[in-house]
């Protein structure tokens, strides 16, 4: 088991009319959805006049903001994932973004995805500046404190051997030790802010449908205990002390669901027992992965009850796309519209039955669909849905990446309104 040397950990502050050091600052344990920001772990932070830098236990930057007028809303910031991608939060002028997302901060990214919503952040010279400059700033930081008390000092220079360069070499290997670089988090991973630790236990998915863009042509195909177990001690060593920052584990790739009910539970209890979830600083476990139609109608009662025997929240998503035979057939999806539907059934018996178990769906939005696409979805989350739920999210979407939709967006909100389950826009993160 990986051990947590920070069982208690006491902050200290540096502090000149120039810089503000703090180190092993004590942020928030749990994940709270308001509309300012707070932060969740332990991570020291940098001051100064123009800037804000935030890093992890292991030293290596992973939030910044700006702090001069040029910085667009004092509540936006920067935050560099594990991955090593740039993601800038922005507050979407909080008209609609919680409504729409189910958070207060909408994430911009630097690569193509889906959002109908937002503008183009990384156009700003400001947000370039640091995202792209942020080593530098740090470097001319400590050329200036030559009289830094050693502990301060220290800091500073475990800072800057986290170069970018070793940044990227560390999210390369990350993505060496799971097997790639996951081109898709599930939605529900918006809970934790996405921060979990990736866990590959299985290649592939079933019917590699023609309209999506984050598929791969592997056949599906599971991993060994070994391969697991390995990976495990693998990323226990990668995350080092920052894992004591960590509660949440995500379950890859596309259809871990597919996998053998034996070779889940190994996994999530293998997992979270390395990487010591229950003595993490952030209350709770969570578990997250992806299923189809076929690996959710296939897995029996048993399984899910020895899930909520895990102590894990668990959160599986579904890909429904459509409850529609003529649009499941010009999207490529190789399924009747009645297995469609009764796999949406099969998830809500199981949220009504099983506590810490969220089965969640999905389903697409683009222009030229057929008629009766977003009439049978509505006969499934509203007509035939007795009262309204607060569990079972759905989630929306658009097809089309890169091109922000008015169209989409009153469409969207239309059917939320009609919805009696909680109904938000899906937006593709990767990791």
């Amino acid at each position: 088991m990986q051990q947590n040397s920070l069982t208690t950990v006491e902050s200290r502050i540096y502090a000149t009319k120039d810089v503000k050091i703090t180190h092993l600052k004590q942020g928030s344990t749990t994940y709270s959805k308001m509309s300012f920001p707070i932060h969740c772990g332990i991570y020291s932070e940098i001051e100064t006049k123009e800037f804000i830098f935030q890093f992890n236990l292991n030293s290596e930057i992973f939030r910044a903001k700006g702090k001069g007028r040029e910085w667009a809303h004092p509540h936006e910031w920067l935050k560099r994932t594990p991955g090593n991608d740039w993601v800038y939060y922005s507050t979407g002028g909080y008209t609609g973004v919680f409504e729409a997302t189910g958070e207060y901060y909408l994430p911009n990214f630097q690569y193509p995805t889906n959002s109908i919503l937002g503008g183009h952040p990384f156009a700003h010279e400001e947000i370039t500046r640091i995202s792209g400059s942020w080593y530098q700033f740090l470097l001319e930081l400590q050329a200036q404190q030559t009289d830094l008390p050693r502990h301060f000092g220290n800091f500073l220079n475990q800072v800057i051997t986290n170069s970018p360069e070793k940044l990227e070499q560390k999210a390369q290997l990350l993505h060496e030790i799971i097997g790639g670089r996951i081109s898709v988090l599930p939605p529900d991973a918006r809970h934790v802010d996405y921060n979990i630790i990736p866990l590959t236990i299985s290649e592939g998915c079933l019917y590699k449908c023609a309209f999506c863009k984050v598929k791969n042509n592997t056949v599906f195909t599971e991993k060994s205990d070994a391969e697991i177990r390995a990976q495990i001690s693998r990323l226990a060593k990668l995350y080092g002390r920052d894992l004591i920052n960590y509660n949440s584990l995500f379950l890859g790739e596309h259809d871990a669901l597919q996998s053998s009910p034996e070779r889940i539970l190994f996994s999530i209890e293998t997992a979270c027992k390395e990487f010591d979830f229950d003595h993490s600083y952030t209350a709770g476990t969570n578990v997250f992965l992806f299923g189809s139609v076929t690996s959710l109608l296939n897995k029996p009662d048993a399984f899910f009850r020895q899930l909520v025997e895990s102590g894990a929240m668990t959160y599986i998503n579904i890909g429904l796309e459509s409850a529609d035979q003529q649009t499941l057939d010009k999207i490529g999806k190789p399924l009747t519209e009645r297995l469609v539907q009764e796999a949406f059934w099969r998830g809500q018996d199981i949220n009504d039955r099983f506590p810490s178990v969220e089965i969640t769906a999905n389903f697409i939005m683009d222009e030229n669909l057929p008629d009766n696409h977003y009439k049978k979805i509505l006969h499934l989350i509203r007509e035939q849905q007795v009262h309204v739920k607060p569990k079972g999210s759905i989630y929306f979407s658009p097809l089309t990446f890169d091109r922000p939709s008015r169209t989409r967006l009153f469409e969207f909100n239309r059917i939320k309104i009609q919805s009696r389950l909680p109904t938000y826009l899906y937006i593709i993160q990767r990791f």
